[in-house]
């Protein structure tokens, strides 16, 4: 920046007006001659000025390298002319500052970077709001659990958990109070689960303003276990009662009145197979359905080639399929679905041509499609689906078909080999790959079963 006249006039003055004054006087009263004192005014006036020009020129340059380094220019190296060693030893003073200041902010950004390195690291969802309970950051398992962030950084189901009324109570409570606040709380979407909630108030705040954290707690799996170890006992106690009465009572008939008659004994045999079979395939389901309701809240991670694995299914019920006269018609379309658990989304496809072929007419046609489709949402995914000609379902119990043993016909479904889960197993495992399930049946002609999955369409399958 020049040096404006006004400036250095003024330094001058300070510099040069006392001495100049002086003379002046010496000369008026003739203490000094008028030729000796003008020169002697006039080289004090000149070298004021020549010091104010110097001293304003150094301050100055000084002001101007503090001012870049406050800008983000790094630490500044402040020298000034040598004939000024005052101002040399603050330009010295102002870089020690300086550098003391930024030895000070690396600290603080140190800490800072920790504190949020923390946070993300934590294996349990963490939400950071400010006093006006606006979500300012969450950690990676905040945002695993309630979607990606949004603009303002706040995962996209923040503002729903924010607003259930047990948390809105604790966050109220954690402010007026100024200690931590335990809550329990069921989340009912996207899947159901159970979360203890901690609101822990923050004094002083956060540096970026953080007042509160929530930090959840997912307990579904532990309360999923509680209700897998009290459902598993009540199911297999009463599923299990009528063919273990089967096996005792011919058992006893064997002891007794067959004990002698080998046609008999054959015959009770092969019964005796079928209902040992039959518990072994209800305890193996029972068991399969607990193990995915355990897990039904945590979306799969991988990705699954549909039409691959509906080809590989259906070559796999070849044996069902002959034993009933029935014939499988096929229409599969390359696509993928993401997330998924491929030996999933492969039992889902198992259970339900199982459920069609055993429960669709005998020498019939069952039909299995895949197909790219998008969501009720407009999200990208396919529709796989499976159909029979069978008699159909009446429409009254269309709602309770996924329920645990459920049967329209218990006589006849226990006749055709089915345990009561096979719907309930496609339930579970379409809820946890966040998709749907739609069933519909017409009586005499049939029932069809869709499920929707998020993905996509695929490569195009290599031919078999």
């Amino acid at each position: 920046m020049p040096i404006g006249p006004v400036a250095w006039l003024r330094a001058t003055l300070v510099v040069a007006g006392v001495p100049a004054a002086a003379l002046a006087v010496l000369m008026a009263m003739g203490a000094l001659a008028a030729g000796p004192g003008a020169l002697a005014l006039l080289a004090t006036v000149a070298a004021g000025a020549g010091v104010a020009w110097l001293w304003l020129g150094t301050l100055g340059s000084l002001a101007r390298q503090i001012r870049v380094a406050a800008a983000g220019g790094g630490l500044p190296e402040l020298t000034v002319a040598p004939v000024l060693p005052s101002v040399q030893e603050v330009a010295d003073g102002v870089t020690r500052l300086a550098r003391s200041l930024a030895e000070r902010s690396a600290m603080v950004e140190r800490l800072r970077r920790a504190d949020a390195a923390i946070i993300e690291a934590l294996p349990d969802p963490l939400i950071v709001l400010s006093a006006e309970r606006v979500p300012l950051r969450a950690n990676r398992a905040a945002r695993e659990m309630l979607g990606p962030p949004l603009a303002a950084g706040a995962p996209t189901d923040a503002a729903a958990l924010l607003r259930h009324p047990a948390i809105a109570e604790a966050l109220d409570r954690a402010l007026a109070s100024g200690a931590v606040a335990v809550v329990d709380v069921r989340l009912p979407v996207p899947v159901a689960r159970d979360m203890a909630a901690q609101v822990i108030p923050m004094d002083p705040p956060l540096a970026d303003g953080g007042r509160l954290l929530v930090l959840l707690s997912d307990r579904t799996r532990d309360r999923a276990l509680e209700r897998m170890r009290a459902d598993f006992v009540a199911n297999a106690s009463h599923e299990l009662r009528t063919p273990l009465a089967s096996l005792i009572g011919f058992i006893e008939t064997l002891r007794g009145p067959a004990a002698e008659d080998t046609a008999a004994q054959q015959r009770f045999l092969q019964i005796m197979a079928e209902q040992s079979e039959r518990m072994r395939r209800l305890i193996d389901d029972l068991l399969g359905l607990s193990r995915i309701e355990m897990n039904e809240h945590q979306a799969p991670s991988g990705r699954a080639d549909v039409a691959a694995v509906a080809r590989a299914e259906a070559e796999a019920m070849a044996p069902i399929l002959a034993a009933r006269g029935a014939r499988l018609d096929l229409a599969l379309t390359p696509a993928v679905a993401e997330p998924a658990d491929a030996e999933q989304v492969a039992q889902v496809l198992r259970n339900l041509l199982d459920n069609a072929i055993r429960h669709g007419r005998e020498g019939g046609t069952v039909r299995l499609s895949v197909t790219p489709a998008p969501g009720a949402d407009g999200r990208p995914g396919l529709v796989l689906a499976v159909a029979d000609d069978g008699p159909g379902v009446p429409r009254e119990h269309l709602p309770r078909l996924t329920e645990r043993f459920y049967r329209v016909d218990k006589g006849r479904s226990r006749r055709a080999g089915g345990t009561g889960l096979g719907l309930a197993i496609v339930k579970h495992i379409v809820n946890r790959h966040r998709g749907t399930l739609a069933i519909d049946s017409e009586e005499g002609v049939g029932t069809s079963f869709q499920v929707w999955l998020p993905g996509g369409a695929g490569s195009v399958l290599p031919p078999r």
